[in-house]
């Protein structure tokens, strides 16, 4: 279903809130993504943001994959509640990132 993990969602998640401080940091890992991972991450994005219902995931994915304009990072960065709508979407699709993230914050 994804082509990026749910553990490399969790870290993007983490540096989404605290972008004043992580932001270069963040685009640089979006960046280092493979366009299927990006693609993923979009349509994660676009699920919990509401433009696509779970079920249409792999329509999602295609769309962000085939629609793709402009750089990845620019465009989910400029994205407001970006972690938000990635937690959201995880949870749409029945998969969570709150382990990955206990695990990320306690240096894992």
């Amino acid at each position: 279903m994804l082509d990026i993990t749910v553990y490399k969602i969790a870290q993007i998640v983490l540096m989404a809130r605290e972008l004043d401080r992580a932001e270069a940091e963040l685009r640089a890992f979006i960046d280092r993504l493979t366009e299927e991972e990006q693609a993923s991450l979009v349509a994660v994005m676009w699920v919990g943001r509401g433009t696509f219902e779970a079920e249409e995931f792999d329509e999602a994915r295609r769309t962000a994959y085939e629609e793709a304009t402009t750089p990845c990072a620019d465009y989910l960065i400029g994205t407001p509640h970006l972690s938000d709508h990635l937690e959201n979407g995880l949870d749409a699709l029945g998969l969570s990132a709150s382990d990955d993230e206990d695990e990320l914050i306690r240096g894992g």
